[in-house]
Order: C-alpha cells, then structure tokens, then sequence
C-alpha cells in the first residue's frame, strides 16, 4: 500500500478481476499464482489462450511460468534492476506515452535522467538475466495497448519492497497502462479480507477509508461519531509489537484470527515477547499455536456462522450471508469486540450487521455509497462508491490519479538485509503450497487437504543436492543465524543453484523461526523473502 499510495494516490488494484483476460500483455512478478490465487491464474491462462503475451519474473520456475512468453528468471532481490533495465529499453525504443507522460504524471524527467545512466549490460548482469531475454520482454509490455502488472508478497516481503512497488508503477505509468479498461497494477492480496481490514482502518496511521489519525478534519469526525477523544498518534507496526513490546511499553496484546507464533519473523523473539505480557487474549476459530501462549481464549465463529462483508483484492465489497449457527460457545467477532468494549468502559450498540454497515458508509467516503440493502448488486460494488445512486468502480485513476497526478519515483538497487556467505552459503525464500493456508490452522484440520501435501518440503537443486551428497526425500538440518529446524527435502531443478525454497504452513517445521528480523523502512514489512541459510546432513 505505501508504494502505491504515494505514486498514485490509492494503495490498491487498480482495475477489475475480469480485466486481466482483455489485456493483450500481462506482467506476473513475486507471485506464485496457480497455488496462492488459482482462480487469478485461471484469468491469465485464460488470457494467453487468447493470444496475450504473459511475462513471468520470479527467481523459481513455477507453474505460471510454464505458460510463460518469456520468464525472467532472476537473482532474489534484483527486482528494481530489472525493472529499470526494462524501462530504459522502452525508452531507448521510443515506447513510452509521451502523451500521458506529459498530462498525468510529474517528475518524469527526475525517472528518465536516471535510466539514462545505466550501464544495462551491468544492470542486466546483477540480475542474472541475459540482456537480450529482459530486451524481449520489454519490447512485448512496452508495445501492448494494454498492460496488466500482477504482483505479490514476493515483490513486498524485501526491504526494499516499497521501492519495488514503486518501480512496478513507474513502469505502468512510463507505458500509459493505468488510466484505463483492461490495464493496470493489481497487487495480489494474500487473504480474502486483507483489502478489507486495510480499508477499515487495521493499519496503524489510519482511521477507516485511509482517513489520516494525524489529520484534525478526520479525527475531530471520528471523535464526535464514536464519542470518544482520538489520539493523533499512530499505533504500531506488527514487529513493533511482536519483537519489542518491552521497549514500546506493551503490557497487554487482543490478537483475532492471526497466529504470529508461525507467521512472524524470529519466532523466538516473538515467544519471549508473548511470555512477557502480563495479559494476551486470543480469538480464533482453532486452538492455534498463538492461543496455546494466551492468557484467555475466545472462541470465535468461522466465516459460515456469520454475516457481514468481505471486501476482495479489485476492490469488491461483499455480503457474506450466516449459513448455519455458531458452533459450541463461538461468537462472532463483533459481538466479542462489542462484549469486550463495553467490559472495558465503552458501550456499543449494534443489534445487526446492517447498522455497522451503515456507519461505514456514514464515515467512511470510499464506502458512502454501499448501503447494506444495496450490497446484493453485481455481486457487491467495489469502491470508490461515493453516493447510494453511484455504480461502483470497476477501474481507477479514469480521469486523474487520487493524489492529482501519478508521481514518478526513481528506485536504486538494495541488498537484501542478509546476504548469503561462507558460513551460510544459500538463499532461502519461503512462500506458500496449493493445498495449504497460511499458518494451516484450517487447511491442516482438512483430512483431504493434509493427505495431498502432509509435510513441508525444503526444494534445492540438483547441482547443490550433489555436491552435498543430500538424497531426495531424506531429512536434513536448515539453518540460519537465529536457529536451526529439521526438513525433507525435495530435489528439483525448480531452484537454481545456491537457493532454497520451502513454505511456512507446518508447525513440525517453522522456517519462520529462520527468517530474518529487517523490515522495509517504509512499509515495515518483514523480509521474508530472503535470508542466508546452510544446509547439513543428519548424521546417524
């Protein structure tokens, strides 16, 4: 969001699910999409059915790239100077708008100076790809009428990520495929409701619909509606939380429906943190490993049980209709947080989803539009929906960007926060497997789902299983520099050489215990992506 916020204005997929199969060239980049987003992928192959060009970036051959017209293969971390190899090569090749260049953006000039001084035969060589593959694939994006960027958490979760979501729209905005149909830069949500949950304000500077807490105007409107004086400061970020609740003051933790003891980076860190709290509440479907740490349990109702709104990567907001009845002493999440409220000192009073609803389209601008009775259109309505009478948005930016005009914002290459060495000599990536979900706290409760994948699988080449003398399916010791687990391996010619790739599902096996603390200095989003990592055989 914060790439995208500051570029365009709005830190969201710019154009709609449907679009993707009208593009005549699509960019997929830091996504593994036929497992973590099938039903996207299924738009993309569905698309190169129908003669579209698909350009995959991604340092694994995954199965998206086997429908490829060209897959850039690159070093992890190298994604800006690939980007900006690509860029300069359209500009080289007079491919760039000038048009919408010229009436819809700012700082061009800042962006062109910079990709003129590059050397591409360097850039190309820290990327690891041939110039002449990268000249290929900038020649098909830059001469499409229209464009489609898809990118995922493997673009986010670096350092630099912020700076990779810039590059991706300085790209779009270089070649004009924002502002309209079946163009655009569509982040890949890592869950069904995370577009939701940002749009509500579960972020720490915000209140709902991206409203500024240090903004008087939105906070003097918020205060008045929920009766209550505001802070004008922000709250938090994740590892400021889970890493060092000691040093910011933290004496109590509420956690609902997430599970850091898997999901966060340095688990050990995060253990202690959790050790350290006079009070943690936990409210979740399942007796998660983050449960297990708290103090008290709320047992919460699944998606089936309740109703209410998800709101879906293109912006899409909508209703989720109760199925069957809490299970057992469940509740649902509003009702815990109202309980809980007016136990702490705050009343509220709600007496159904339809009137949360319509104080989000009281307060919140993006949503003023969306009525409850109004959310069985067209299958919900996607924001911006301003009024009751306005349609929805199926794309952005039509006729201006949020913020004005589109900002170009120039991005240098960053190591990652850990490079491999002698003593650590690979590169580690984790990412996520078709049959499971995050943390697995509901795929792993799934007979079917556990029979078809039972165990994480540690992916290494064959060149490095050689020389290691690894076999396939044997058990070995990763580990890093924050501490070691035991894993099967899988040999494949998936990684190349010097990588290694598993994903972080199985508590037998918590790579997130590796992972590496460095966060993205805007986003403060943890680099998971890369760390440097060894490998050893068990010795019997």
């Amino acid at each position: 969001m914060a790439g995208l916020a500051t570029t365009f204005g709005s830190g969201a997929m710019t154009n709609s699910i449907s679009e993707i199969e009208q593009a005549d060239v699509i960019i997929v980049s830091g996504s593994n999409t036929t497992e973590a987003h099938p039903q996207i992928a299924r738009r993309i192959i569905d698309a190169v059915d129908g003669s579209a060009g698909l350009i995959v970036i991604d340092p694994r051959k995954t199965d998206i790239s086997k429908f490829a017209s060209v897959h850039l293969q690159i070093r992890p971390g190298t994604d800006i100077p690939l980007l900006n190899c690509i860029m300069r090569i359209i500009l080289d090749e007079n491919l760039v708008d000038d048009v919408f260049i010229e009436m819809r953006t700012e700082n061009y000039v800042v962006l062109r100076d910079m990709l003129y001084r590059l050397d591409l035969d360097e850039t190309a060589a820290e990327t690891g790809v041939s110039l002449e593959k990268i000249r290929r694939a900038a020649k098909l994006f830059g001469r499409a009428h229209k464009g489609v960027f898809c990118y995922c958490l493997g673009i986010t979760q670096h350092i630099c990520g912020t700076d990779n979501v810039r590059s991706i729209a300085n790209l779009a905005m270089l070649t004009g495929n924002v502002e309209k149909q079946d163009t655009g830069v569509d982040p890949l949500r890592g869950q069904n409701n995370v577009q939701g949950a940002c749009d509500m304000g579960a972020l720490p500077n915000v209140f709902p619909g991206y409203q500024g807490v240090a903004d008087p105007t939105a906070r003097e409107k918020f205060s008045r509606a929920w009766k209550s004086e505001l802070s004008d400061k922000p709250g938090l970020t994740l590892l400021d939380m889970t890493h060092k609740s000691r040093e910011n003051g933290l004496h109590a933790m509420f956690i609902m429906g997430e599970n850091p003891m898997l999901s966060d980076p340095v688990q050990d860190k995060v253990k202690e943190t959790f050790d350290s709290l006079e009070f943690l509440a936990v409210a979740d479907i399942f007796l998660t490993e983050t449960a297990r740490c708290a103090h008290v349990v709320f047992p919460a109702a699944s998606f089936a049980e309740k109703s209410g709104t998800f709101t879906n990567s293109e912006r899409r907001v909508q209703h989720v209709r109760q199925a069957i009845e809490p299970i057992g002493d469940s509740r649902t999440d509003s009702e815990i947080i109202t309980d809980l409220s007016a136990g702490m000192g705050y009343a509220m009073a709600y007496d159904n989803p339809a009137e949360i609803m319509e104080e989000i389209a009281m307060l919140t601008p993006l949503y003023g539009g969306m009525h409850h009775d109004r959310l069985n259109e067209n299958w919900g309505l996607q924001w911006p929906c301003p009024d009751r009478n306005h349609p929805g948005t199926p794309y952005l930016h039509k006729h201006s960007f949020t913020r004005g005009k589109g900002l170009f914002q120039p991005a240098s290459h960053q190591e990652p926060g850990e490079p491999p060495d002698e003593q650590y000599p690979f590169k580690l990536m984790t990412g996520r497997v078709y049959h499971h979900y995050h943390t697995g706290a509901m795929t792993r409760a799934s007979h079917l789902l556990s029979r078809e994948c039972p165990r994480a699988l540690l992916e290494i080449n064959p060149e490095d299983a050689d020389r290691l003398g690894v076999r396939d399916g044997e058990y070995v010791t990763l580990s890093t520099r924050r501490g070691n687990i035991t894993i099967c391996t899988k040999i494949t010619d998936r990684v190349q050489p010097g990588m290694l790739y598993t994903s972080f599902h199985f508590h037998e096996a918590p790579v997130n215990k590796l992972t590496i603390g460095s966060v993205d200095p805007t986003a403060k989003c943890p680099e998971y992506k890369i760390c440097a990592a060894r490998l050893e055989r068990i010795q019997s």
